[in-house]
């Protein structure tokens, strides 16, 4: 698989990924999922990886509240509690609008507002399409395979502390998709402002006649806009 590191047009960091081919269907929201996941634990939003904070919080839950536990971290808390519901609904909600229509762009939105967040991370998925089962690449190794760009890329290291902060998500989807639970923002236009990080994923080589196309490819556009989930992840620390 090949990847490299570029600059976006504005200046701000980006990792772009090539996998070799076309990836299995539901990729790509697992992408948008993984990625939420990685960003609001290395921008300490969540005090452990969502699936450890994830497995600490079920068991403290069954043996009552938590005290005397190794990792005397409230997992059991309300917030805590409400923090993970609140993710595993929304991620229940991406998979729905990934398989309504095709999703170029996903945002985190890290602090300040929908129009001035201090922190943005963009998913770009223009250039990523998915295949069947067993023509197309598996999604766990190129999973592993983003994030060992991100790792290599070390677009972490040297940001300051982000105090506990609110997130949101907004995903770019076809106007008529027929999606319920986003909302949708018709005139939304992406800031420029704050820190943003642009993780570009795509595929080249030889693509099946079966997959989808890469998604820059689509026709009208201009029939996608902007869809925001309606809910503020309220982060956590220890």
């Amino acid at each position: 698989m090949r990847s490299q590191g570029d600059r976006s047009v504005l200046g701000s960091p980006a990792v772009a990924v090539a996998f070799p081919g076309a990836v299995c269907r539901g990729s790509g929201y697992r992408f948008a999922c993984e990625l939420l996941k990685h960003v609001l634990h290395q921008r300490n939003q969540l005090p452990l990886p969502y699936e450890q904070l994830a497995y600490f919080c079920r068991q403290a839950a069954q043996d009552g509240d938590g005290i005397g536990k190794p990792l005397s971290l409230g997992l059991a808390s309300r917030k805590c509690q409400q923090l993970l519901m609140e993710l595993e609904g929304l991620f229940q909600h991406l998979e729905v609008m990934f398989s309504l229509t095709l999703v170029p762009r996903v945002l985190f939105l890290l602090g300040g507002n929908v129009m001035n967040p201090k922190e943005l991370y963009e998913l770009n998925l223009e250039g990523f399409c998915e295949g069947t089962a067993e023509e197309s690449l598996q999604t766990a190794p190129c999973v592993r395979q983003l994030f060992h760009r991100l790792f290599v890329a070390d677009v972490f290291s040297e940001l300051k502390a982000l105090p506990v902060t609110g997130t949101l998500v907004l995903v770019q989807g076809h106007r008529d998709c027929g999606v319920e639970w986003f909302r949708p923002k018709l005139n939304y236009q992406v800031p420029t402002r704050g820190r943003k990080l642009t993780v570009k994923l795509s595929c080249d080589g030889d693509l099946h006649v079966s997959a989808s196309p890469p998604q820059h490819t689509t026709p009208a556009w201009e029939d996608y806009v902007w869809f925001q989930a309606p809910v503020t992840l309220k982060g956590i620390s220890e």
